[in-house]
């Protein structure tokens, strides 16, 4: 009992404010907080597992500082990954819910590589009679410290738009990854060239990213846009707010180009008004809905 308390201690002191409770903030606000614990636990799990099970022997095979280089790799293309938009809608399904998990759980299995935690972890078991107490009280510390980061990262989510929260999770990667690299790589490799090349390929990826993002959104809003005039019955109304249609094009167009379009009472004379508007969104919504209603007509 006195090894577990020892290693809980320990760990939960080291985590407060470290990178990766900064980390389970940030999931916390993109994902549910019981999809974060579980990714943390089996993430700190298997990390702190192999450290205890090998203990200081990995230094011998394994040095450190490149664990800790390709752990600061592998954080900044998480980064980079982290402002990605998905293509799916944010409906929710059953196979869904095993995407964040592992996400979390490969972020703090990554994140732990090197760090003082794995090292404390590996200490510990090296010097323990039963290690599969240390096991149970650093993962338990960094359950605790997590628990923490997702209760601060769902407050802060209520009043931060989710675009601002995946910026700040992709800079924390970024950031730790950076700072990662240049404490741990050779001083040779530090040196105005490499940097500039280094950041310019980071700004780049990042630019690719948005513009991947800037597509996905503008594909994502025109099939939902379509999608919706395909299930309008022409009834030859206004739409008013009892029209449920109406109130999720409403919405829609909205977010998408920050006002409405008016709805005179049919899906073409909506579309007319869209022509006039921005005739390029009139055209891929046109083709996107004439594929659907013709889908539809076929399939009667």
């Amino acid at each position: 009992m006195k090894e577990f308390i020892t290693a809980f201690v320990l760990i939960t002191l080291a985590e407060m404010g470290d990178k990766t409770q900064l980390l389970a903030m940030a999931f916390a606000s993109k994902f549910k907080p019981i999809s974060v614990l579980i990714g943390i636990f089996i993430g700190s799990f298997l990390n702190h597992g192999i450290a205890i099970a090998i203990g200081n022997y990995i230094s011998k095979f394994f040095p450190i500082e490149k664990i800790q280089i390709l752990a600061s790799i592998l954080f900044i293309l998480f980064g980079i990954w982290s402002l990605k938009i998905d293509k799916k809608d944010n409906e929710e399904n059953l196979k869904s819910n095993y995407g964040p998990i592992i996400t979390v759980a490969l972020a703090f299995f990554i994140g732990e590589l090197g760090d003082k935690t794995q090292l404390t972890a590996m200490t510990l078991g090296a010097n323990s009679k039963y290690p599969i107490f240390i096991l149970f009280g650093t993962v338990s510390g960094m359950i605790i410290t997590g628990g923490l980061g997702i209760i601060v990262g769902k407050l802060l989510g209520k009043k931060i738009p989710e675009v601002t929260m995946k910026i700040i999770a992709s800079f924390v990667f970024i950031f730790f990854g950076t700072i990662g690299l240049y404490k741990y790589l050779p001083s040779i490799y530090i040196n105005p060239l490499n940097s500039f090349c280094y950041f310019g390929i980071l700004l780049l990826s990042i630019i690719l990213v948005l513009r991947h993002n800037a597509i996905q959104k503008d594909e994502y809003y025109e099939k939902k846009i379509a999608k919706i005039l395909s299930q309008c019955k022409n009834c030859g109304q206004e739409h008013k707010e009892y029209c449920s249609l109406n109130r999720q094009r409403l919405k829609l167009e909205k977010k998408y180009i920050g006002e409405n379009i008016p709805y005179l009472g049919s899906v073409i004379k909506y579309l007319e008004s869209l022509k006039e508007f921005d005739i390029n969104l009139y055209e891929k919504v046109h083709n996107i809905y004439k594929y659907k209603h013709n889908k539809k007509t076929n399939s009667k």
